[in-house]
C-alpha cells in the first residue's frame, strides 16, 4: 500500500503530455497524473507559468515547455521571473521533444525500418528537430508512416496529417525512455529531476490522503 500524489501536467501538445505519462510510467513514481493543461504551444504556458507557480502552493505542476532561447536556465528565467515554489517542476526539451523521442535511436530506426546510422547524432542539437525527425521518415520503408508523419508535397504543413498518432504510438509502446536519456542529456536530467521531486507538503497530504494500491504501469491502460 502507498500513497499517490496527484501531479497536474502543463504541455504544448499530445505528444509532449504522452512522453511525460510514459516516464511517469517507466519511473514507478509514486505520482498520478491529475489535471493535464494543454491549450496547444508554447504561448499558453508562457503566458500562464506564475499562475500554475501560483497554484503549485495547493497542489504539484509540472510544466514541459520546448526551448524558445538560447538556454533553458533563461527561458525558465523569463517565463517565471518570481522564485519558483518548491512543488513546481519545470523542464525544458532540448531543442524539442522530438529530440527526445529521435534520442532512442535504435528503437525509432527499428520504428521507422531503417538503418540506425540516419538516424542523426547529438539529437539534443540538432537545430530543428521536428524537421529531422520528418526528414528521417521519408527514408521509411514503411508507406503507412511515410504518408502520416510526412506532409504531402504542395502543401504548407510541416507536418503529416497523423503526425502525433503515430509517434504518440511509438512513444506509448516502443520508446525506451533509458536508451534516450543515455543520448538526450536534456531527457537525461528531466528524468532525475523527477525521480528527485519531492514536493513541500507530500508528507503532510500523505498522513491525512487515503491509501491506494500501486498498479503494474508497464500494463495498465491509460
Amino acid at each position: 500500500m502507498i500513497v499517490s500524489i496527484p501531479l497536474n501536467l502543463v504541455v504544448e501538445d499530445s505528444l509532449s503530455e504522452a512522453v511525460l505519462r510514459r516516464i511517469l510510467r517507466e519511473s514507478r513514481s509514486r505520482f498520478d497524473v491529475g489535471c493535464c493543461y494543454c491549450r496547444g504551444g508554447y504561448g499558453y504556458i508562457k503566458r500562464t507559468t506564475p499562475g500554475f507557480n501560483n497554484a503549485a502552493k495547493g497542489t504539484p505542476f509540472l510544466i514541459l515547455a520546448d526551448l524558445e532561447c538560447e538556454c533553458p536556465p533563461r527561458q525558465i528565467a523569463e517565463w517565471l521571473p518570481v522564485p519558483m515554489h518548491a512543488n513546481l517542476l519545470f523542464r525544458i526539451a532540448v531543442m524539442e521533444v522530438e529530440s527526445w523521442i529521435m534520442a532512442d535511436t535504435s528503437g525509432f530506426a527499428a520504428f521507422l525500418g531503417i538503418r540506425e546510422s540516419l538516424m542523426p547524432l547529438n539529437v539534443d542539437g540538432v537545430a530543428d528537430p521536428k524537421q529531422s525527425l520528418v526528414d528521417v521518415t521519408r527514408r521509411s520503408r514503411k508507406r503507412a508512416l511515410r504518408e502520416a508523419i510526412v506532409p504531402p508535397r504542395g502543401g504548407t504543413a510541416k507536418v503529416g496529417p497523423d503526425y502525433n498518432r503515430w509517434l504518440i504510438h511509438f512513444v506509448e509502446n516502443y520508446w525506451s525512455i533509458t536508451e534516450a536519456a543515455r543520448n538526450s542529456p536534456s531527457l537525461e536530467r528531466t528524468v532525475k529531476a523527477l525521480a528527485e521531486f519531492k514536493p513541500s507538503w507530500s508528507v503532510q497530504w500523505a498522513a491525512t490522503a487515503t491509501p491506494r494500491r500501486r498498479h503494474d504501469r508497464s500494463t495498465e491502460d491509460r
